[in-house]
């Protein structure tokens, strides 16, 4: 079982941004992905994890995530020779 969960601040109003990243990876992933879960967070948070592995984190990274960055994280971990399309070109 192959899960993603994304925790937003509440505070800081980003369940839509949360929101639309859950979309996005559930088109991408749709058969490799078993559930993706929002859920608020703490003060500024923005993490997205694959299992138990952190994959992104706002504070570390600087900022949110190109989902041409994030697609292309979460493919490495899950198909690493899959083609993500014009999320793989330059």
């Amino acid at each position: 079982m192959t899960s993603v969960k994304i925790r937003y601040c509440p505070k800081c109003r980003w369940l839509l941004r949360a929101g639309w990243t859950a979309q996005e990876l559930l088109t991408t992933f749709e058969d490799e992905l078993t559930e993706v879960s929002i859920g608020p967070g703490e003060g500024g948070q923005f993490d997205i994890w694959l299992d138990e592995e952190l994959i992104w984190c706002r504070r570390d990274e600087g900022g949110f995530p190109e989902l041409k960055i994030l697609k292309q994280r979460l493919r490495d971990k899950l198909d690493p020779e899959r083609d993500l399309g014009h999320s793989d070109r330059k």
